[in-house]
């Protein structure tokens, strides 16, 4: 058995208003799900945006970040004109000025990247094109074994995973990895495929090489994957 993405977990001071500032950019309306203000799962993304109360404080960049993938240069210059007028802002990430992607941080200072239109390797993905990654090669094997994906890139220890299905990419850049000095202010939450139970899919994830932490799971599991990044199984 494997599990199921269901949701990409925001970690915020105000989940009300980062909820309000993605559901603007993406196009969506704003739910409760889980007792949490979420996105629900766009048919070809797959799987949700939920938001959180907490204080996590930013001790560096963000071990994952989202991607946004447009279609054209005119997109491109829109969406970034429209995520700034939501409360996003420009971030140097040391780029530099010839850079065709555009970093910004949203309103609570998470990176996301409105990405050049065209290139090969995201061809297919949908406009939430991908969740790029801080992790060697063996925590791309251990989503790829976690979700059933299929591992569409794996070279020179970069790695990447993506539902049978199509969808969005999960990515890992490998070397260099930066230290992680806290908890991650995002996470991905899982929930077992029936007939399994959270209690044989924390076993089974233990034995890909997950482990147990307390990752902030009000309604499930906390655990880690191999690279220390937390993970919640929810039932």
């Amino acid at each position: 058995m494997v599990c199921e993405l269901i949701a990409l977990t925001v970690v915020s001071p105000d989940p009300e208003g980062l909820a309000g500032f993605w559901g603007g950019l993406l196009g969506q309306a704003v739910t409760i799900e889980r007792g949490a203000p979420s996105l629900l799962a766009l048919s070809e993304v797959g799987f949700g945006l939920r938001f959180v109360a907490g204080a996590a404080e930013k001790w560096g960049p963000n071990q994952m970040h989202p991607d946004l993938r447009p279609t054209s240069l005119h997109e491109q210059a829109s969406t970034v004109h429209h995520a700034l007028e939501l409360g996003a802002r420009h971030l140097d990430v040391g780029q530099g000025p010839d850079a065709e992607q555009v970093v910004l941080a949203d309103p609570d200072g998470n990176e996301l990247c409105i990405l050049e239109p065209g290139g090969s390797f995201l061809a297919g993905c949908p406009f939430f094109s991908s969740l790029a990654g801080d992790g060697l090669a063996e925590v791309g094997y251990f989503w790829r074994d976690a979700l059933g994906w299929s591992l569409v890139w794996d070279q020179d220890g970069e790695t990447a995973v993506q539902a049978p299905t199509g969808g969005p990419k999960l990515t890992w850049g490998g070397e260099p990895v930066a230290p992680k000095f806290g908890r991650n202010r995002l996470h991905l939450d899982l929930t077992p495929s029936a007939p399994s139970t959270t209690a044989a899919e924390v076993e089974r994830l233990s034995a890909l090489g997950a482990s147990r932490v307390d990752a902030g799971c009000a309604d499930g599991v906390g655990m880690a994957d191999p690279g220390g990044n937390e993970l919640c199984v929810v039932g």
